[in-house]
């Protein structure tokens, strides 16, 4: 696999993860991970962490899910980094897609989210999640409104699985392509995009060595060119 790396030093390695490409092994995917590429160019990584299935791993990114994704390459920056996401001192902004026009500016939606009764792939934000729900708050500005879709800023502040994506969902604005938490006239793939818009875009955090980093990822050429079409910016 060829790696993207958008930064490194001795405690940290910092890689754009491509669509399609599962960050660690679990019973489906027991090779071709990203976390396996990563630890055969910087095998440090191995010893470190609480799970050898997932060595150095502080944060994920869903297999269609694009951006920085970030890894320790030692025990004291993987403790230092789990703490920092953990106690939400590491600014996380995407770039997502939803179907329709929203209104507001900007806006935080909180909503609790849970699993879904239907599929235990699903998560679902407010009403009708089942078992144990989670405070979610996600922060988020409207970057451009386009025909029939916004481009929008999205801060989660706090790190549920889909989180976005059923928020957003909730809210009647599902992500464009999100064959999971859209349905009937809002499955929309705009200029032939084949997976959910969905970008970490941005990470801002103190690194262990003290340092200030603020790490960008450029979007990617499926999404660029479904932003393109719609007549959007990069």
């Amino acid at each position: 696999m060829e790696l993207d790396i958008i930064y490194e030093d001795s405690d940290l390695v910092a890689v754009n993860k491509p669509a399609g490409v599962v960050v660690h092994p679990d019973p489906r995917h027991a090779s071709g991970t990203l976390i396996q590429a990563l630890a055969e160019r910087y095998p440090e990584i191995c010893d470190v962490g609480e799970d050898p299935m997932r060595p150095g791993m502080v944060h994920r990114l869903d297999r269609d899910t694009s951006g920085i994704l970030i890894v320790a390459r030692n025990q004291r920056a993987f403790s230092f980094l789990k703490s920092a996401f953990q106690g939400h001192d590491i600014k996380k902004t995407y770039l997502a897609l939803a179907v329709g026009r929203i209104k507001d500016d900007s806006g935080v939606i909180e909503l609790p989210i849970g699993r879904s009764r239907k599929s235990p792939m699903k998560r679902i934000a407010g009403k009708g999640a089942i078992g144990k729900t989670r405070e979610a708050v996600t922060r988020y500005r409207v970057r451009e409104r386009l025909e029939g879709f916004t481009l929008v800023e999205a801060e989660p502040l706090t790190g549920r699985t889909h989180q976005i994506r059923a928020h957003f969902a909730a809210l009647g604005y599902p992500l464009a392509c999100d064959r999971l938490y859209a349905g009937g006239e809002r499955f929309q793939c705009p200029a032939g995009l084949t997976r959910h818009f969905l970008h970490a875009w941005k990470l801002e955090f103190t690194a262990p060595s003290g340092a200030k980093l603020r790490l960008e990822a450029d979007l990617p050429p499926d999404l660029e060119h479904s932003l393109v079409a719609l007549g959007g910016k990069i």
